[in-house]
């Protein structure tokens, strides 16, 4: 799909947007050259590093750009502010400006963000870190000291007080792929265009450093070329796939009653497409791991569900567990989506296909093959087999519906996400915080080109309220609903009010049970219990008459549904904030199956010596 860049400069939030499928950015191969208005004579505005900067976003598709500000970067900021494509958003903290992002880059391919040098890159790390697990190529940048300080024995603040400023590069590169400390302009056109093209191959965050005092400076490297931002093309190695196609196909084509799950990989290797094309030819049942919800149609005539062990959805872990061979596409194996390590898989019957490499049930194993080259090609030698799905489709028995609500009985959580389930279509993205929100939130069945993103490998509370921020400044055609326990929305509340700024029209259900609820369910203690809060009068607070918002509190379905209605209807311009008064041990069945055996392996003794 063409990208379309945004050329007039608007002080909202709401500038043009680029347009192209969820996670895949539009410089994932090729970008798309720039609109020829853009080609102009080069003068000295435009022919200096934090011009270049901001060009070089624009040309990769980011339109909006997550900021703090601090002294060290406010150059930079005037830079980036003056690039008409471009749309500079402040966040309240650091924290949330990478987590929006985060969210951006979800939606839009590549996210970015610019915060203050130490006390503002520390305070973004664990967004960073976040990111980095979750496979997303983030640019995060941040205005360094004055390049003549490098070097010498000064001391500057925003540090611990030692002339050494290597701290905050320390810290990043175990979460970055690139680290680029630019002190310099001779090598600053190659140290940035580097580190980009590599957050962009990678995808994953990298972290670039500017010298405060060289933004606004001219330079020969830094001129207007007319010669768009270009990614080489990733390649496969033609005599391995052959190898590994031939291998793979050998081996399910003997099996009885093969599976094919996807994994959260799929999104990195931009093979979500390829993966259905495989499905269509084979014929075989197909599920998705958790972490990879949203990233295969669930309208597809022969998906399952999620595959999560114990916790799986309905009949999904029965037919999967069972199957003589499965097909994981991109899974990602931990303590989380393991169930506590208790999946009941055996490698010598599973082709683990991930983003440049194949393993063939615990044998023989190929590199350099994409797995987008490598699906479409074993869908032409393979065999159609249905017998998995048949089995499914036997033992299948549709899920029951919740208990009807007495009159104004206390709100069930089951009856929430009942009629969440009903708010969904094309045009609706769900966000779901880590917590039983996590558990609720998988059992949906999203419609075709319904939104669904949540944050499972790196699991940091707080996270849903800057994605969303970040997802919904990406995606403009979709309305974000969010699922937010209390426990997290605390942690990072502030930037609600970067949503009204943005005139976000996001639906927040903010689930009041209390406490950290999953936690409780691995290991409880009085720490699991919070103050509360009057979320809707510190979102009102928040509000403080300026934007469009709207909040409400429920304790009952009755009330549930007239909020739903007011949010939905007269109130869909507006960001709408309802507060659900839930029971603390009101909670997902799979969330205390899921608790019980994390905590079992978290607790398990030391091995003899």
């Amino acid at each position: 799909m063409e990208t379309k860049f945004g050329t007039t400069l608007d002080s909202s939030c709401t500038k043009p947007t680029t347009t192209n499928d969820v996670g895949h950015p539009p410089s994932s191969l090729t970008l798309s050259p720039l609109q020829p208005s853009t080609y102009l004579p080069t003068t000295s505005d435009s022919s200096t590093l934090g011009s270049h900067l901001a060009r070089r976003l624009v040309q990769i598709g980011i339109t909006d750009v997550f900021s703090v500000p601090g002294d060290f970067n406010l150059t930079l900021l005037d830079h980036l502010l003056a690039e008409p494509g471009l749309n500079l958003i402040g966040c309240c903290n650091e924290l949330n400006a990478g987590y929006a992002a985060d969210g951006y880059a979800r939606s839009r391919g590549a996210g970015a963000c610019v915060v203050t040098f130490t006390v503002g890159g520390l305070s973004i790390l664990n967004a960073i870190a976040g990111a980095y697990s979750e496979n997303l190529p983030l640019i995060c940048i941040v205005g360094g000291p004055n390049s003549n300080d490098y070097g010498t024995n000064r001391i500057l603040h925003h540090t611990i007080g030692l002339p050494d400023f290597s701290q905050e590069l320390r810290c990043f590169q175990t979460v970055t792929c690139f680290q680029a400390v630019v002190n310099n302009l001779e090598d600053a056109h190659e140290l940035i265009d580097t580190a980009i093209s590599t957050a962009l191959k990678e995808s994953k965050p990298v972290y670039i450093s500017i010298g405060c005092n060289l933004s606004a400076i001219p330079h020969p490297t830094f001129s207007r070329e007319p010669v768009p931002f270009f990614l080489s093309p990733k390649l496969s190695n033609h005599m391995g796939l052959d190898a590994a196609v031939e291998a793979t196909a050998e081996f399910l084509n003997k099996a009885v009653k093969p599976v094919m799950v996807g994994g959260p990989k799929i999104r990195v290797a931009k093979a979500g497409s390829a993966f259905v094309e495989l499905a269509d030819a084979c014929g075989y049942a197909v599920a998705v791991m958790p972490s990879a919800k949203g990233l295969v149609s669930e309208t597809h005539p022969r998906f399952i569900g999620t595959y999560w062990g114990a916790v799986s959805t309905a009949f999904c872990a029965e037919i999967v567990e069972s199957a003589d061979a499965y097909l994981f596409a991109g899974p990602i194996f931990n303590d989380y989506s393991s169930v506590g390590y208790s999946l009941l898989l055996k490698k010598d019957k599973a082709i683990i296909v991930q983003p440049d490499r194949v393993v063939v049930a615990n044998g023989p194993a190929f590199g350099c093959i994409l797995m987008k080259d490598f699906l479409r090609a074993l869908a032409k030698r393979l065999k159609r087999n249905t017998t998995a799905y048949e089995n499914y489709h036997r033992i299948f028995v549709p899920d029951g519906v919740p208990l009807k609500s007495a009159a104004k009985e206390p709100l069930r959580v089951n009856v929430l996400f009942k009629h969440i389930q009903a708010m969904l279509s094309s045009e609706t993205a769900v966000i779901a915080e880590t917590g039983d929100s996590w558990f609720n939130c998988q059992k949906l069945k999203l419609p075709q080109g319904c939104g669904y993103e949540f944050q499972m490998q790196y699991g940091s509370i707080g996270w849903s309220v800057g994605a969303t921020l970040g997802y919904a400044q990406a995606a403009k055609g979709k309305r974000v609903i969010a699922c937010i326990g209390d426990g997290s929305f605390q942690v990072t509340a502030q930037d609600v009010s970067t949503m009204l700024r943005c005139e976000q029209n996001t639906i927040i259900f903010l689930i009041n049970n209390g406490g950290y609820t999953i936690e409780v369910e691995i290991h409880d203690g009085p720490y699991n219990v919070i103050k509360n809060w009057n979320y809707t009068a510190l979102v009102d607070a928040i509000h403080n008459g300026e934007g469009k918002c709207w909040t409400t509190k429920v304790v009952c379905e009755e009330e549930l549904k007239e909020a739903i209605e007011t949010a939905t209807g007269p109130k869909k311009d507006c960001l709408c904030f309802i507060e659900v008064i839930a029971h603390k041990d009101d909670t997902s069945k799979e969330l205390l199956e899921w608790g019980s055996r994390v905590s079992a392996a978290n607790s398990r003794p030391p091995n003899p010596q």
